[in-house]
């Protein structure tokens, strides 16, 4: 029987009083050094999320409760999504690229250079209707050997947001003017993305208008965090946005308004909704991997195709 600790939901705005769940958090496994990146196979019924430091990618299988190793080393890997065809997408801080898990286990390289110099060191990322794949660049993976490989960047300190066209190979910068980009999502409708700034004080978040070519524009601050750096973020299908911080993960209305919280016992990292009907909450924190059944839903993303039970 997996350990368990109280799940403590913080009313801050009546708008939040009755999102709430399980009295309990289930931890599905607490052996880790520095977990992050969960994503959700509906079809297979397991998580995978990265162990950073440890240099690993692991595994839970819903059906048994079992935990093991998925791919060891993973290049230091850190956020992680899944494409329109269910296949894995990686941020691979340490090997300073992009990855696709192809469904034979094969390991694609999506992107690790862009204008002919290395990538610094991908840290998150979000998939798009249109097959797009967009991600953040800090220098996490760069700044020690403690979740990467230490060495110089090469955009002279730049730290930008991408967007992929992986079947064409585009690669071009949606935005240069961040701190530290970390997690990012999309509204509903995908048409706002949303990225947190992890070093910029105080950290927050802003939010962009995603136009007809791909591009961004506008960029206003959206909230800041009130309680450490704000990390990675998913939003639920009324478009309130579910942060990670490092007293639990913080709920935004819409309109940018902190209006609960749900407290965890260790700094949150990354979250992700699974389960078929999107109302299973993963939560990736400090050493452990968190779950709980939850009264809201994932946002249902319009993709044709789409493994996390969408």
């Amino acid at each position: 029987m997996s350990d368990t600790v109280p799940a403590e939901f913080q009313l801050l705005d009546e708008r939040f009083r009755y999102i709430d769940g399980d009295f309990v958090l289930e931890v599905l496994h607490d052996g880790a050094r520095k977990t992050e990146g969960p994503a959700y196979f509906a079809a297979g019924r397991y998580l995978v999320w990265s162990d950073i430091p440890n240099d690993r990618l692991l595994r839970w299988d819903e059906t048994t409760g079992a935990v093991g190793v998925f791919r060891q080393p993973s290049g230091y890997a850190n956020g992680n999504t899944i494409d329109r065809q269910g296949r894995l997408i990686t941020c691979e801080q340490g090997n300073r690229r992009v990855t696709r898990t192809e469904h034979d286990s094969t390991v694609t390289v999506l992107a690790d250079r862009y204008d002919g110099k290395q990538l610094n060191s991908p840290n998150d990322v979000a998939v798009r209707f249109d097959g797009t794949i967009w991600f953040t660049d800090p220098i996490y993976g760069i700044y020690s050997d403690y979740e990467g490989n230490k060495a110089e960047p090469e955009f002279g300190g730049s730290c930008y947001v991408f967007r992929l066209d992986p079947a064409t190979g585009d690669l071009r910068v949606v935005a240069d003017d961040f701190c530290r980009p970390n997690g990012l999502a999309f509204s509903p409708n995908e048409q706002q993305l949303f990225i947190a700034d992890t070093r910029q004080e105080p950290s927050h978040i802003r939010v962009f208008d995603v136009t007809a070519d791909g591009a961004l524009s506008g960029g206003k601050i959206f909230a800041e965090c009130d309680n450490g750096r704000f990390d990675g973020l998913r939003i639920d299908d009324t478009g309130r946005l579910w942060v990670a911080a490092w007293d639990g993960v913080h709920c935004f209305d819409p309109d940018g308004t902190l209006i609960g919280k749900l407290l965890l016992p260790e700094p949150v990292a990354n979250l992700t909704f699974g389960g078929p009907k999107r109302n299973q909450l993963y939560i990736t924190a400090g050493r452990s991997v968190y779950t709980l059944r939850v009264t809201f839903n994932g946002a249902r993303y319009p993709r044709s195709a789409d493994s996390e039970g969408r």
